[in-house]
């Protein structure tokens, strides 16, 4: 398997879409202004596709022959990680009884932040398990806690997650690898690709809890956050191209998220890009994000993480070191709290 990244323009999307199915391509990412797009290669299709590229003056280098000894690195780091910390345990965690002794405040704004939708983004677990710690162990901005009711869902994907730490290549659940695009809103309908619907909106159950969620709590939901990776950027709706109207507070408490995060962030890594899905990134249909801004929730977000380890201009985004793990907790955690603040002042609670 190579990894390729790929020079792509408004004029060779439809030829890479072509090429996809033609060649069971893997995007990994689709290419946008300053990145470019990385793409996953099974062996047997690398001279096809060559020759497809360069006829259609596609230009293209291989950045990784073979990426299998990267994903097996990356499983024994992320084990030896696992070995070495099993042992260590938080003082002043909450008991179950206290935990539910709180009784739930039906004034109180909602945010709701929820990641590996996407299988393979590893990185972002660790990310939304920090937020759980900031807001119940370690808690330094309290008014968070006392004026916001939470819902974090740190494991969106449970069986694509499970199928993705013994294959990233090819998982088993191949359905479920990818279930950000199987909201019902604008859905896609290439059957071949890895973020096809399904048979219809909401097709596996994973996505109808989370729908579940959405539908119940949308009169209170303020905010609603998906975290991804990767590409250093807070996107919102909708990702047909259309603009919510609400589109100049979206943007600026985005802009606001993004300050915060790269207030801390690596220096090494770009700085956050801020904009809506369709214009920053590519077009994307049936995304969870912007099924929660339909039904009426004012800030939906798809946060997608930095490439901590390769950084934003490589193939290699998705994986990633321990030792850069509390730091995508840490940096991501400033985002999220600097728009769980953003909420405050608008329902006017701060």
């Amino acid at each position: 398997m190579a990894v390729i990244m790929l020079s792509e323009s408004e004029i060779h999307a439809e030829v890479l879409n072509n090429l996809e199915s033609k060649h069971n391509l893997d995007f990994w990412q689709r290419a946008a202004p300053g990145y470019d797009a990385v793409v996953l290669v099974p062996k047997q299709y690398r001279f096809l596709l060559d020759i497809a590229l360069l006829f259609n003056g596609i230009k293209f280098k291989v950045q990784v022959d073979n990426v299998k000894p990267f994903l097996d690195e990356e499983n024994h780091l992320l084990t030896e990680a696992s070995r070495r910390n099993s042992g260590i345990g938080r003082n002043g965690a909450l008991t179950f009884n206290k935990i539910h002794s709180y009784e739930e405040d039906h004034r109180k704004p909602v945010i709701f932040v929820q990641s590996l939708l996407h299988a393979r983004d590893w990185v972002t677990l660790p990310a939304s398990l920090y937020t759980i710690h900031k807001l119940v162990i370690d808690i330094t901005e309290r008014d968070l806690v006392e004026k916001i009711d939470w819902i974090i869902l740190p494991i969106a994907n449970p069986d694509g997650y499970v199928a993705s730490r013994r294959n990233l290549l090819f998982p088993e659940h191949l359905q479920r690898r990818g279930l950000e695009q199987k909201f019902r809103f604008r859905l896609g309908n290439f059957a071949c690709s890895e973020v096809f619907h399904g048979r219809r909106a909401f097709s596996e159950p994973e996505t109808r809890i989370i729908k579940t969620i959405l539908d119940q709590y949308v009169r209170r939901m303020e905010m609603f956050i998906d975290i991804h990776s990767f590409g250093s950027m807070i996107l919102y709706g909708y990702g047909t191209g259309e603009l919510p109207a609400n589109a100049l507070t979206l943007q600026v408490a985005g802009v606001n998220m993004a300050q915060a995060i790269d207030s801390v962030k690596r220096p090494y890594n770009k700085d956050y890009t801020v904009g809506n899905f369709a214009l920053v990134l590519n077009k994307a249909s049936g995304t969870c994000s912007d099924y929660a801004q339909a039904i009426g929730v004012p800030l939906a977000y798809t946060f997608k993480l930095p490439g901590f380890r390769f950084g934003f201009d490589t193939a290699l985004g998705f994986l990633v070191h321990p030792d850069f793990i509390e730091q995508a907790g840490i940096e991501t955690w400033e985002g999220i709290k600097s728009g769980a603040q953003f909420v405050l002042r608008v329902v006017g609670q701060a």
